[in-house]
């Protein structure tokens, strides 16, 4: 059995006991989470929301909230000697999922 849920603007497949990292969710580390969801599998039958599946919930627990690692951005223009080094680390919050129901 596994949901297809929304968060942070993606669609993530959620199975239990599987950890999914989200874009930050404003929770403490041990926090019950709920999302809706979209879709959800089980075995041959599926069913798909309109836009979520009424009376079913996917909860999960945060495990952690921390950063991805570094991605460095480059700038350069030829000849007129502009460079420029960023970098970036974005933040996400990892769940384990419990339960979908």
């Amino acid at each position: 059995m596994y949901a297809i849920i929304k968060t942070g603007g993606k669609q993530i497949k959620a199975e239990p006991g599987r950890f999914i990292d989200v874009e930050k969710l404003d929770a403490e580390v041990g926090a019950e989470v709920t999302f809706d969801a979209l879709m959800v599998v089980d075995g041959d039958n599926c069913t798909i929301g309109t836009p979520v599946v009424e009376g079913i919930k996917v909860t999960g627990k945060v495990i952690r909230q921390d950063k991805q690692k570094k991605v460095i951005v480059y700038k350069y223009k030829n000849k007129t000697g502009y460079a420029k080094k960023h970098g970036h680390r974005q933040p996400y919050t990892r769940v384990v999922i419990d339960t979908i129901g």
